[in-house]
């Protein structure tokens, strides 16, 4: 199949040739002949296959006739965070080469000013984040009854980041009469009843089965220490023995972000780091590097690991495995694009081997381990709900158990003799307080019964009060 038999217009014919494309992807081959046609289309896909041309080549072609106006933008396309929708922006910039739309952009951290000028001139294509969208909707700068497309891309994310209120709301500010196309590289249940709400009558399109990884990514896990001195260690020691050209590192926190980035420049590497607490400026300027090769490794958060496209990247570093199945496709998803070859490293601490069975029953494989992979019986790194076995076996906290026996072979004969002392005069003056009512014997409290054992410290005596007093000067 090639571009020319999918229908698009001459001049999108055009722009495809001198991007260099030359065979559509199976996502683009089975989407933009229903876009064409104006059918809703729910498509899935991994990512790194295209998707994003697969809906901005037939909306370059619907959009040549008509004229937006003022404040009325003829589409939009709603975008999880301001990365992607800056990268969307390139795109069009790039297959609409031959086009005369408008496109505008709306992000935050960036001037409300010229978004508005952008907005009063006329937008053929309307590409923003949710929050900034309904910002200027409330201040009257923005109509939606125009909207003839309406483009919910990497509809996941949405969902992982609580804009699904904002989508339902906006999707009820754009006529009803309009076409959605619905993208995702995966597909939970939460995200098919979304789309069930949002789409009508949709054409389903996988392209390949949801959640799934390509071929062309070498996928390795390597068990390190759970101390994170000896984590970083270990990163580096992959990275020195992984033949690396640039490489996104991912942790799971921002702080980490900033720790691991720190560390890796104090060892002579060439990284930055990016997360969400950069401003718009800062992030886009970091990318920019990376992407020139001026930056060899990009510490990144979450922020960074949906639907960015950086063409030729060697390798991906999970420092921290991902929480959520599904951002391990998407991360690993930043290299090995357009059928280049890549490597992805995750390292993997015994308190993570949930999460990785986890993965590799999403993904539909077992994914190699880089070394030794990681015995039952290590003890350097024992799971966290073995904290109270550390107390004395019985693995509940403040048991007395483990308590009496440590302290029983550690006590002198001194204090048994005290303590035995101690325990003839409770004896002895037991008779004499049976019928006052004391602290324990309070309703609600549990009151030792004769000839039982007594309810408190019990028959031991704290190490503190068998110190000898101090002589007094």
């Amino acid at each position: 199949m090639t571009f020319e038999k999918l229908g698009l217009s001459e001049k999108a014919l055009t722009a495809v040739a001198r991007a260099g494309y030359e065979t559509p992807t199976p996502i683009q081959d089975q989407a933009i002949p229903f876009v064409l046609e104006g059918r809703d289309v729910l498509g899935i896909a991994q990512t790194g296959t295209g998707k994003t041309a697969s809906f901005v080549l037939p909306m370059l072609t619907r959009l040549e006739r008509g004229r937006a106006r003022a404040r009325m933008p003829r589409s939009l396309i709603l975008e999880p965070t301001r990365e992607l929708a800056a990268q969307v922006v390139t795109e069009f910039e790039t297959l609409g080469a031959e086009h005369k739309l408008t496109v505008a952009l709306l992000i935050g951290g960036v001037s409300f000013d010229e978004q508005v000028r952008k907005l009063d001139r006329g937008a053929d294509v309307l590409i923003a984040t949710p929050g900034r969208l309904l910002d200027h909707f409330q201040r009257g700068k923005l109509l939606l009854t125009g909207v003839e497309i309406f483009v919910i891309d990497e509809a996941d994310r949405m969902l992982d980041m609580g804009f699904i209120p904002d989508m339902e709301r906006i999707s009820k500010l754009i006529p009803p009469r309009r076409q959605t196309l619905f993208f995702s590289a995966t597909m939970p249940t939460e995200i098919k009843r979304l789309a069930d709400n949002f789409l009508n009558n949709p054409e389903r399109i996988e392209a390949t089965p949801p959640s799934t990884t390509v071929d062309t990514i070498e996928q390795l896990l390597c068990y390190t220490p759970s101390d994170p001195k000896q984590k970083r260690a270990a990163l580096r020691r992959i990275m020195d023995e992984q033949k690396v050209k640039n490489a996104i590192v991912f942790c799971n926190r921002k702080r980490d972000v900033a720790t691991l980035h720190l560390s890796l420049v104090k060892h002579g590497l060439n990284a930055e780091a990016i997360h969400g607490d950069l401003n718009q400026h800062q992030r886009m300027a970091t990318l920019e590097a990376f992407r020139n090769g001026e930056v060899t490794y990009l510490i990144a958060s979450d922020v960074a690991a949906r639907g960015l496209d950086i063409p030729d990247v060697s390798h991906i570093f999970n420092y921290d495995v991902p929480v959520h199945s599904e951002d391990y496709v998407h991360r690993i998803g930043r290299t090995g694009r357009a059928g280049r070859k890549g490597c992805a490293v995750t390292l993997v601490t015994s308190h993570d081997m949930r999460m990785i069975s986890a993965i590799q029953k999403l993904v539909r494989k077992d994914i190699k381990w880089l070394g030794d992979p990681p015995s039952a019986e290590s003890g350097e790194d024992k799971p966290r709900s073995s904290r109270g076995s550390r107390r004395g076996g019985s693995g509940q906290r403040g048991s007395h158990g483990g308590r009496k026996r440590e302290r029983g072979k550690s006590s002198s004969p001194e204090p048994k003799e005290r303590k035995s002392a101690s325990s003839e005069r409770a004896a002895a003056e037991a008779p004499e307080k049976g019928k006052s009512r004391t602290r324990r014997d309070k309703p609600g409290r549990k009151a030792g019964k004769p000839g039982g054992k007594t309810v408190g410290l019990g028959d031991h005596v704290p190490d503190f009060l068998k110190r000898p007093a101090k002589p007094q000067n």
